[in-house]
């Protein structure tokens, strides 16, 4: 939220200095005008501006952001029309203070603010709500080309006119005002990108590009201006990745029990669009029209070997040689029977997002009315495909030997062996380890979700501006309406072979079959970067289309629980706040103060099921209505020239998940009551009756800004009490009497003994549990040309951020215990140092973080969460900007990501030998043309 008035600081030279960048006739105008001796001095601080682009231009436009607001904020802008600093807005977002982003397939994905991981903070889009294409309400920033955002801001505290405030931090995307550019603009780019090592597999490329075109016109003497975009990406990724099963000490000493590597491509393809149409026919009234549009498409081959190693996991191998020790350097496996693995994944998602804003104001009255829709459609599709050397671990057949070495760098572990794994007569389709359920013959498996998200958002404000009390600026009164509905169904198939009468086994089913040479590729090596030889490679919808495969429909084969869901909720939000502008003595100072009342209506459906294939579904319909009371207030004082110290208080709140909200629940009869309740039922499922995580939050914020708006220095702290903190495997009381009428025999004799009791405790979440977090946050931003002439053109920009944190689960049943918030850094670091003169541009960029309990996606697109090594990650760019002559408007620039190859690891237990994920994404290079005419 912005000020009406800026603070009195008299003949302030910042204050002009922004308004020379941002405004170029502003010089002109104030040079017509009688001059004061006030005036005089801000015309001498405009004429020694030196007026910049660039980086640096986009810094001191994200500075005069941060210090303009009344809330406590960080903010980024675009270095120019349509060129934002970073290669996406998740990168960007990471830079900023007190933010870190977490690796998905080596790009910056998902946003953590002040050590809360995204599933606690909101992200808007022109001030509105935005749908997630995700089980859960987190953007994947991914969806959103930065070509197509102009600036952006991180609200850290809100203020009562926020709608969809999030309890960590509220992000802001913004794409161009046409009316705000003063000037037609037609800007186009272009860049090439590719992966150092090319693809690791055969069906996607290793490079790939990115365009870009904007154009932004005024019309009707500047009352009517358009802003249209366009961005296509097609961008690879690629990934080495080895994930380990656990470390077992069955054989009295530590062993890898198993693996599954992959060597993993990413063909990302999206098209984003965008259009602004504002019509300012007044000073009084404004309508303004968005309209944002993203195809988004991931093509994911990954191919890799799943090796079943320990033999006290049934993996049928005799650990033949060891190097002695608790947990030996070197161990060989006679007997190994894998799972060769030629896996995919297709992932389409739309997303349309339209509003329309009006505005009228006058000296007694500001209104504003604001109606918007969003909507999300994506359908993931996850196919695996198996194939090996027999049918069941057939010990008569052949098997490989395996030899495993540690690693003191790198990958955790070399390997050796005798199969060669690209041998179509030894490799063929089948089911390896007998995984197939009832005796289902399953070469494989596949997980084909459908996800809808839609919001309707209506909004009406009516401010009043006040001058009978000295420190009262204006009076808001505001109301606000929310509808949204998101809903996943998921189809889940057994993979069988086709020719035989059944996919049993013991009723003919065929179980090896050869790979049909229409979907074979080329071999891929595609693990020789843990020391295996090539392996065979096909395309596994080859075989779907054309009939190698046959599909035995399964229902909560993988799940938990069922996984088809809907869920509704209305929101309803009423807010008053004052507008604060005034002297306390002599010191000038601006704020706010106010309050949100959120009435919320969820509701859920989904369905209730006794277990096991082919079970018979029961829809089921559950939900609650709450209101929350969300008081806020920031107060701002400016102790100095230049020198700002904020205080801020607040309630906040975050929605759970939506998988969480989930209706459906599995059930499991026993034939005896079992405690604690005395009952026979129990599951696991969701949970319709979750309130929002809330959080009370103080902050405090101590920011100095140099002349000239070029540089700040700053320090914050805050601290939050964390209260209805969401825990995910919780035990929650669930009624079973649906069950009733199936029950036969000892289970019927079971529950008249346990007096028909048809309560059941179901493993799911609940708001059991809280804590705190604080956290010290210092940054700065420091161009140096502020300090010597001769230092022109250089500057650095970072931050330091240290949170500290507790989280105390509160089971209904045992003891309560401690654990991480998951994405929580307890250090975040971020630097960049740049320079830039004559139309020359460097920089390099580094992002640093401790370890932090991170999110996985794992079987049938269930979450998990591990602890992560610290990550030191470096970026750098270079490029040369024409400033003059026929060329002018003509830039170029190269840019090279990851510069160390910095690995993302994962691992359990505490212990950091004991890694579960070692991922390397290589290093990405950019080239790249724009123009501006």
């Amino acid at each position: 939220m912005k000020i009406r008035n800026t603070l009195r600081v008299g003949a302030s030279s910042t204050a002009f200095a922004i308004a020379a960048l941002t405004l170029p006739g502003a010089a002109l105008a104030q040079e017509e005008q009688t001059q004061t001796p006030a005036d005089a001095e801000e015309a001498d601080a405009m004429e020694n501006t030196i007026i910049v682009s660039g980086y640096r231009q986009a810094l001191e436009s994200a500075i005069g952001e941060k210090r303009n607001n009344t809330a406590i904020v960080e903010a980024f802008s675009a270095e120019d029309i349509g060129k934002l600093p970073d290669v996406s807005i998740a990168e960007t977002l990471g830079r900023l203070p007190g933010l870190a982003v977490q690796r998905v397939d080596g790009r910056a994905q998902s946003l953590s603010i002040r050590g809360l991981g995204p599933d606690y903070s909101t992200s808007l889009l022109n001030g509105r709500q935005l749908v997630s294409s995700g089980d859960n309400r987190a953007v994947e920033y991914d969806q959103y080309p930065s070509e197509l955002i102009n600036s952006g801001v991180v609200y850290k505290t809100p203020y009562a006119g926020l709608i969809g405030q999030g309890l960590a931090g509220t992000v802001d995307l913004r794409t161009i005002r046409p009316l705000d550019q003063n000037e037609t603009v037609l800007s186009v780019s272009g860049r090439l990108e590719f992966n150092e090592g090319g693809s690791l597999n055969p069906d996607i490329e290793g490079w790939g590009y990115r365009a870009t075109a904007t154009y932004v016109d005024q019309f009707a003497d500047d009352t009517l201006g358009i802003a249209l975009g366009a961005a296509y990406q097609s961008s690879p990724s690629q990934v080495e990745r080895f994930n380990a099963w656990g470390y077992p000490n069955d054989a009295g000493f530590t062993v890898l029990g198993g693996m599954k590597p992959f060597a993993r491509s990413v063909d990302l393809d999206r098209l984003g669009l965008f259009g602004t149409l504002e019509y300012e026919p007044s000073d009084q009234w404004n309508s303004t029209l968005d309209v944002f549009y993203a195809d988004y498409r991931e093509r994911i081959p990954q191919r890799g070997i799943e090796f079943p190693l320990n033999p006290g996991w049934g993996a049928g191998t005799t650990i033949i040689d060891n190097s002695g020790g608790d947990f030996p350097d070197s161990v060989t496996f006679a007997g190994v029977q894998p799972v060769v693995r030629n896996d995919y994944d297709r992932k389409d998602t739309e997303t349309f997002a339209i509003g329309w804003n009006n505005s009228y104001e006058t000296d007694d009255v500001i209104l504003m009315v604001d109606v918007a829709y969003s909507r999300s459609d994506r359908r993931l599709q996850q196919i695996e495909s198996y194939s090996g050397l027999s049918y069941a671990a057939d010990p008569t057949a052949p098997s490989d030997t395996v030899t495993y070495n540690r690693n003191a760098d790198g990958f955790p572990y070399q390997f050796s062996n005798q199969i060669d794994y690209s041998d179509t007569n030894l490799i063929q389709l089948t089911d390896p380890r007998g995984w197939g359920a009832g005796g289902i013959v399953q070469a494989g498996f596949i997980n084909d979700t459908e996800t809808e998200d839609d919001l309707w958002t209506v909004r009406a404000e009516a401010a009043f501006p006040s001058d009978r009390i000295s420190f009262l600026d204006q009076v808001v009164f505001g109301l606000a309406y929310d509808d949204r509905s998101k809903s996943r169904d998921i189809t889940q198939n057994f993979i069988s072979l086709a020719g035989g009468p059944s996919v049993y086994a013991g009723q003919g089913a065929v179980t090896r079959a050869p790979i049909p040479s229409s979907a074979l590729l080329e071999p891929t090596a595609s693990l020789s970067f843990l020391g295996f030889g090539p392996q065979v490679a096909y395309d596994p919808f080859v075989l779907l289309e054309d009939g190698t495969y046959v599909l035995t429909d399964v229902q909560s084969s993988s799940l938990p629980f069922p996984g088809d869901w809907t869920v509704n909720e209305k929101v309803w939000t009423g807010y008053v706040r004052a507008d604060l502008d005034g002297m306390m003595g002599s010191v000038p100072f601006t704020g706010n103060i106010g309050v949100q009342f959120v009435q919320t209506d969820q509701s859920s459906s989904g369905f209730n099921s006794p277990g096991g294939i082919g079970a018979t579904l029961i829809p089921v319909t559950d939900g609650d209505e709450y209101l929350d009371v969300l008081p806020s207030a920031t107060l701002n004082f400016e102790v100095a020239p230049g020198t700002m110290v904020r205080l801020g208080a607040a309630r906040t709140l975050a929605r759970p998940r939506m998988d969480q909200l989930n209706a459906s629940s599995n059930a499991s009869i026993a034939n005896q009551p079992q405690q604690p309740l005395g009952s026979i039922f129990s599951g696991s499922g969701g949970n319709p009756l979750l309130r929002p995580y809330v959080a009370d939050s103080v902050d405090l914020s101590v920011e100095h800004y140099f002349a000239g708006g070029q540089g700040y220095v700053s320090v914050a702290s805050y601290y939050k009490w964390l209260d209805d903190f969401v825990n995910p495997g919780a035990s929650v009381i669930r009624d079973f009497g649906y069950l009733v009428p199936s029950l036969s025999g000892a289970q019927l004799d079971a529950f008249e003994a346990s007096g028909r009791q048809t309560l059941g405790i179901v493993s799911g979440p609940d708001n059991g549990a809280d804590g705190h977090i604080f956290g010290i946050e210092a940054s700065a931003a420091l161009p140096f040309g502020i300090f010597s002439d001769a230092l022109e053109g250089f500057g650095v920009q970072t931050s330091v951020s240290y949170t500290d944190s507790k989280l105390t689960i509160n089971p209904t049943q045992g003891p309560s215990f401690e654990t991480d918030v998951p994405g929580l850094s307890e250090f975040v670091v971020n630097s960049t140092a740049f320079y830039e003169n004559g139309g020359f541009e460097a920089r390099i960029s580094h992002r640093y973080r401790t370890e932090f309990l991170a999110e996985f996606i794992g079987i049938s697109a269930s979450r998990s969460f591990r602890e992560t090594y610290p990550e030191s990650i470096f970026d750098a760019q270079i490029g040369y900007r024409f400033e003059g002559g026929s060329l002018d408007g003509l830039s170029f620039s190269l840019q090279a990501l990851n510069l160390t190859n910095e690995p993302f690891i994962s691992f359990q237990n505490g212990d950091k030998v004991q890694i579960i994920d070692y991922e390397e994404y290589g290093r990405t290079y950019l080239i790249g043309a724009s123009y501006r005419f």
